[in-house]
């Protein structure tokens, strides 16, 4: 935006040169430069601020309170590009939560090993501690570490995952998780999905990344990260893969825990898929309790 000089020189406070920050969402690039302490929008619509050749006290104070929240949701937005990646790492590492894309919803994710970042997510959606967490690994190799595996057919694993589905395996004396998570259990869900923002961040912390849904239990789950914006607030950072292919069914999830067997538990959004692929590999749906 350029201003002219005339005005420029009632405000000088408007015109020093500052930083540019850009705002990624689902619908836009919004490019915003911090000139003095008033945001402007370089986009078709301005925010209607108007320009005078003074301004009083209580606008400038107004002013001032709108730059201030526009710059701390610059602060926490991200593009879920692999150039943020080690910045998400470390945020975990530092017990911090943070929003990634799946390739099913929004999720928040902590360091499945910190009982505080556990604690906070479940404090941030208002979910009670008796409902599990899943966990989410880079690739199917790295869940033997986490879970049980041995006795699934052969391939099975690979033949469904990266993916929208949730297996509900075991985990074992020798699983690597801290009896901290979804304590009294002795199955787990894992995730691997299809998405190679939260897969790479999951390489690199090395360990297993608790995920969860970006919404306030009982609240409808997110497909872009306006739906969760109430809880911005609440992440180191948020990373946003613009708005998602779902229709908000999540992952489907199934039981694999009896050998031979399988039950599913959420029909989700690969249902049908995922059957195919449980009797392609002979397994057979647990008989419904009586």
């Amino acid at each position: 935006m350029n201003i002219p000089e005339r005005i420029a020189v009632r405000l000088p406070q408007l015109v020093f040169p500052s930083s540019e920050v850009v705002l990624y969402n689902h619908n836009r690039q919004i490019c915003v430069r911090k000139l003095g302490f008033v945001p402007f929008l370089t986009h078709k619509r301005d925010l209607g601020l108007g320009l005078g050749l003074g301004l009083s006290k209580k606008m400038s104070s107004s002013m001032e309170n709108c730059h201030v929240d526009v710059q701390n949701k610059l602060e926490v937005v991200r593009p879920a590009t692999e150039v943020y990646a080690q910045e998400a790492i470390e945020a975990l590492k530092a017990g911090k939560v943070i929003a990634v894309p799946t390739d099913t919803l929004y999720g928040f994710a902590c360091d499945a090993c910190s009982l505080e970042a556990v604690n906070r997510i479940y404090e941030m959606k208002g979910r009670k501690h008796t409902s599990p967490l899943a966990i989410c690994v880079g690739d199917v190799s790295q869940i033997k570490h986490f879970a049980v595996t041995e006795y699934l057919p052969h391939g099975l694993l690979d033949s469904l995952l990266p993916g929208p589905v949730t297996v509900i395996l075991r985990r074992g004396e020798s699983s690597a998780l801290e009896k901290s998570l979804n304590p009294g259990l002795d199955s787990v869900g894992v995730r691997v999905p299809d998405c190679n923002f939260i897969r790479v961040v999951a390489r690199g912390l090395g360990k297993a990344v608790a995920l969860t849904s970006a919404n306030l239990s009982g609240q409808p789950s997110s497909l872009c990260i306006k739906d969760f914006e109430n809880l911005w607030n609440r992440c180191a950072y948020v990373y946003d893969g613009g708005v998602l292919p779902s229709n908000r069914a999540g992952s489907t999830i199934v039981d694999l825990t009896r050998p031979g067997k399988y039950k599913i538990l959420r029909p989700g959004s690969a249902k049908e898929e995922t059957l195919a692929i449980l009797e392609k590999h002979s397994l057979v749906e647990e008989a419904p309790a009586i």
